[in-house]
């Protein structure tokens, strides 16, 4: 990948590619590049494999003739008339490119098309990049879980509850 490090990816070289039980392995592979603790093959494989599952591996490709190459993922969850942003990540490579945003983009989609009314996630609180992306896909703060996420090293950190209003 020629492109410079933080400028934008034309998003017409990213892809959003349907994630099912199939790519456990290669979802667990990123999950453990980014997040500790990481999910393995087999529970990536358990939440792909729920019928309420939904996920989608972003790949891009710099230039028509390029194979595309693995960038990020996002993982949901459906049910009745709401949605749960699971997990997204983003390979440090593309973080700030926007792949981010285009990943949270198509898993709304896919949410508004069941028929869900609204999309919530949580977020550390301290994690301000990933603040900002859900700030600027319309995510708003609706509550906070004290404790909620267990770090390897230090104090429980607290998580943000966010939630997306999915227009009709």
């Amino acid at each position: 990948m020629t492109a410079v490090a933080g400028t934008k990816l034309d998003p017409k070289f990213v892809s959003l590619v349907w994630a099912g039980p199939e790519r456990a392995g290669e979802l667990a592979e990123m999950h453990a590049q980014l997040f500790a603790p990481a999910w393995n093959q087999e529970s990536m494989l358990s939440t792909l494999s729920h019928p309420g599952s939904t996920a989608f591996l972003a790949r891009v490709r710099d230039g028509a003739e390029a194979l595309p190459e693995p960038a990020g993922f996002i993982i949901g969850q459906l049910a009745a008339d709401e949605a749960e942003i699971l997990s997204v990540g983003v390979l440090p490579r593309f973080q700030r490119r926007g792949v981010g945003g285009l990943l949270v983009q198509g898993l709304a989609r896919a949410a508004k098309r069941a028929e869900a009314q609204r999309l919530f996630l949580e977020v550390a609180a301290d994690n301000q990049a990933a603040f900002a992306l859900y700030r600027s896909q319309g995510f708003t703060a609706v509550g906070m879980r004290k404790g909620y996420y267990t770090r390897t090293e230090g104090e429980p950190q607290d998580a943000l509850v966010l939630a997306l209003t999915l227009d009709r």
